[in-house]
């Protein structure tokens, strides 16, 4: 019979390259010993010369240059350099989605300030006591604008309409300081006189405008900073034991078999990265709806909401207001008076006509509109960048850091030996995990970190989809949503995604489900969740009453 030959002749060619190319003679350790130290281990008890392998659980078993020491340290060593490039990918995107935050954040604040200066600056003049006398008034306003815009829990409308009713208060009464007006009296005539527009269109014209205007740059803003927030989070996500194994194996076996000068097969490395990242994957979907998002609202704060303008006339449209009030004075007060009826006189009598007074000073809006529209440009074209940061990260990390071989490099480490790697490339996300050779990877245990940070990304997504359309939303600071609801009591993404289908979106938000158990792997959605309390309550009721019926 010929098998036995032929069976001895592949025994000898698969035992060979335990010895790699160096005959019977064994191979100098002198490029491990020399990497081991450099990395900041002792090189007591390493190896001068190859030994016999049997001791290693990661390596293969060959002939190598580490002891079972040296492939624990390197294991570990291997976890910590990994992690540490995810952190350093990560800081590079935060550093962008920060910087992107800090420009805009500095150019709205100088737009509010500028207009703020202006009025404090003009308003004297123009109205004397009518403005010295009620500063507090608009101080407040330009205080409630900034509360809202860093997202305080502020009804911009309700905040607007308090501002012009405290308005029509003052200048009313000083307008007409001849009389004795008691607080029940102007109760009585903001009520009359709103109904005749004393400050024009004003009110309504900048209650629209602003009120767009703010929503979408607050949203904007925070958008910024919960993006950054997310890859902070995620960056700081541990390795499983089986990537830290399947991370050394790619990393520093090869040094371990005398193969220093070989790198890491590229298709072979993406494997390992994408097994190891394949919940980071998972955050794809919801991360470019946030860089979308994020971009259509730019296009509106730089085009239809005008934010340049807007924000930065605010003092204008109020000093339009008072001229209106101004003008119309006569007007308004004989119909306050036939509703309310005529107040006393003031013993006190009427003060000088300063407070009626209008100077000459013209109120005048630098434009910085040029500047909005560089730093649009600029955003969009960094967020366009950051859509498919998730799923190039592995390709990323393998070609920039872990300096893996070229795709048709058919000599490079294959996580045995030396030479070409065969299996198929996975694809991205933890469902396609479940046949990946290099990284055992349970694919019914997503990570619920990770998938509270997607949580937080729908739910920014769906406030910028409501910034928009003009839509105001409850603002809380999202990086506080789902903490304290610890790693396994996340709203499920079904409920979620259905909560926030409420409000009006420029799409509906992509759920991603928690895989079912049982081996049944991932479904589309998370539909048959575990039954609550209450109901497993009512199934035992019915049961107990059941039997009741059949005695």
């Amino acid at each position: 019979m010929r098998v036995f030959p032929w069976g001895f002749w592949l025994l000898c060619v698969a035992s060979a390259p335990a010895r790699g190319d160096s005959g019977s003679k064994a191979r100098s350790c002198a490029e491990v010993r020399q990497l081991y130290g450099a990395k900041g281990f002792s090189l007591s008890g390493v190896p001068q010369a190859e030994i016999s392998g049997e001791h290693l659980r990661i390596c293969p078993q060959g002939y190598t240059c580490c002891t079972s020491e040296m492939e624990e340290n390197f294991a570990n060593k291997s976890r910590i350099e990994f992690e540490a490039m995810m952190k350093e990918a990560g800081r590079s995107v935060q550093a962008t989605l920060t910087a992107q935050h800090r420009s805009f954040d500095s150019y709205f604040q100088d737009l509010l300030n500028k207009s703020e200066k202006a009025l404090y600056d003009a308003f004297p003049s123009m109205y004397g006591e009518l403005y010295t006398q009620n500063m507090k008034v608009f101080k407040d306003l330009y205080s409630e604008l900034r509360r809202y815009y860093r997202s305080s829990n502020i009804n911009l409308e309700e905040a607007l309409n308090e501002f012009w009713t405290r308005l029509l208060e003052r200048l009313f009464k000083l307008l007409n300081s001849q009389y004795h007006i008691t607080d029940e009296y102007l109760d009585c005539m903001v009520k009359h006189a709103e109904q005749h527009k004393p400050f024009g269109e004003v009110p309504r014209d900048l209650k629209l405008k602003a009120t767009r205007a703010f929503i979408a740059a607050r949203s904007y803003a925070q958008g910024f900073l919960v993006g950054s927030d997310v890859v902070r989070k995620v960056s700081q996500v541990s390795l499983s034991h089986e990537c830290t194994r399947a991370i050394m194996k790619l990393m520093y076996c090869p040094h371990c078999r005398g193969m220093s000068s070989v790198k890491p097969c590229n298709n072979y490395c993406l494997n390992v990265i994408k097994g190891c990242l394949a919940n980071q994957a998972d955050l794809s979907t919801e991360w470019k709806y946030l860089m979308d998002s994020l971009i259509g609202v730019a296009d509106r704060i730089d085009g239809p909401y005008n934010v340049d303008t807007v924000i930065g006339t605010i003092h204008m449209r109020i000093a339009e207001a008072i001229s209106n009030l101004q003008e119309n004075k006569d007007s308004i007060t004989s119909k306050v008076f036939q509703g309310c009826g005529n107040p006393k006189i003031s013993t006190k009598g009427s003060s000088s006509e300063d407070k009626k007074r209008r100077g000459k000073v013209t109120l005048e809006a630098k434009s910085s509109a040029q500047a909005l529209e560089m730093l649009v440009l600029d955003a969009k074209g960094n967020l366009t960048a950051l859509k498919t940061y998730w799923i190039t990260l592995p390709s990323s990390l393998c070609s920039k850091k872990i300096m893996a071989s070229s795709a048709s490099d058919d000599k490079c480490w294959n996580g045995m030996t030396k030479g070409s790697y065969l299996p198929e490339v996975m694809g991205d996300g933890l469902a396609n995990q479940i046949n990946n050779p290099e990284v055992e990877v349970d694919i019914t245990k997503p990570d619920m970190t990770i998938r509270q940070q997607i949580m937080q990304l729908k739910i920014m997504t769906n406030r910028l989809g409501n910034a928009n359309i003009g839509n105001d939303v409850d603002f809380q600071d999202t990086s506080d949503d789902m903490s304290g609801s610890g790693s396994g009591d996340s709203c499920p993404d079904d409920v979620c995604g259905k909560r926030l289908s409420k409000s009006p979106s420029t799409r509906q938000p992509e759920t991603h489900a928690i895989p079912k158990q049982s081996g049944h792997g991932v479904n589309g959605a998370s539909s048959r969740s575990l039954p609550s309390a209450s109901l497993l309550l009512l199934l035992s009721v019915a049961a107990i009453a059941a039997q009741h019926l059949w005695r």
